[in-house]
């Protein structure tokens, strides 16, 4: 008789659990330490001043540090790129969201799987998720080269960016059920695994999120200060 299947929440991480973003923080750690040089920070200066200003788009901001980070991350030695990770964890890991950290406790007294399916580095996802309960992480996982260095590339890059088939292959592998599963998540991109969950939770959602989620009566959780409250 096979295993009875466990339901499974599936989450966003960075700024759904973690209230910055994980990859933000270890290439600024990494900058600090030398390990990447400053002129990294030029290529994406102009996004950030954006964003910050109001003026531009979160994920134009992250978008331009990713693709900055190709040409940058290669060199870099994987032991100097864990360990500015582990730093990062150590020191800022309690900096999470209250609901969706109370709703992570919550799923697993109630024997969820949680799993998380994010974009940042799995390196520093494997730190900072465990933290937290989860069951099973799923993140961008950098090749290494020669002497252990960073080739700045991606692996499996067709598999990490469509977070909708991260969610099918977790299901598949390890014998889980989406019903009544529960999914969280607060941009754009978070939208395939989200239409795959019985009960989609948009978290402090962008506007191209918001919208798709009124429209689809989606539950929308804004967190604002110490006071939560659903819209």
């Amino acid at each position: 008789m096979s295993a009875q299947k466990r339901r499974v929440a599936v989450f966003d991480v960075d700024g759904t659990i973690f209230r910055s973003s994980l990859f933000i923080q270890l290439v600024e750690r990494l900058i600090e330490r030398g390990h990447i040089p400053e002129e990294m920070h030029n290529t994406y200066a102009r996004e950030q001043s954006k964003w910050v200003n109001r003026e531009g788009t979160y994920d134009e901001y992250i978008r331009a540090m990713v693709d900055a980070s190709e040409k940058y991350f290669k060199g870099v030695y994987y032991g100097d790129f864990r360990d500015a990770a582990q730093y990062v964890v150590e020191a800022q890991w309690k900096r999470v969201y209250r609901y969706t950290r109370d709703l992570l406790k919550e799923l697993k007294k109630r024997d969820y799987y949680l799993l998380a399916v994010s974009h940042s580095p799995k390196t520093i996802l494997d730190f900072f998720c465990p933290r937290l309960g989860f069951d099973k992480v799923y993140g961008v996982i950098y090749e290494i080269g020669p002497e252990d260095r960073l080739t700045g590339k991606v692996a499996d890059e067709h598999i990490i960016f469509n977070k909708a088939n991260t969610l099918k292959r977790a299901v598949e592998k390890e014998n889980l059920t989406l019903h009544h599963s529960i999914g969280v998540g607060d941009s754009e991109s978070d939208v395939p695994f989200l239409e795959l969950v019985a009960k989609p939770i948009c978290f402090n959602p962008s506007s191209k999120l918001y919208r798709h989620a009124k429209r689809n009566k989606w539950n929308v959780v804004v967190e604002r200060k110490d006071v939560i409250y659903e819209l």
